[in-house]
């Protein structure tokens, strides 16, 4: 096998609860890493079906993984509404 080719680098801010969910979460899947799992959460949340499309004046600070409320979304497609309407 060809060895992976990982050549840039992210970085992003969290708050200590935010790590602390995502190492919690590591833990319970029994991810290798930190990255690991980061990858693994990007990937699940890349294959979502029927994600909503941010507002285009929101801004990074207003994104956060342990929100109480999610911050606003324009719908795309049918079935978001349809699952609102439940």
């Amino acid at each position: 096998m060809g060895r992976l080719s990982r050549d840039t680098r992210l970085q992003i801010m969290l708050d200590s609860e935010e790590v602390a969910a995502i190492d919690d979460w590591r833990f319970k899947q029994r991810m290798p890493s930190r990255a690991a799992a980061i990858r693994e959460l990007l990937r699940l949340a890349l294959n979502l079906k029927n994600a909503a499309v941010a507002d285009p004046g929101m801004r990074s600070q207003d994104f956060g993984l342990l929100a109480e409320d999610p911050p606003p979304h324009r719908p795309t497609g049918p079935s978001f509404d349809r699952r609102r309407s439940k």
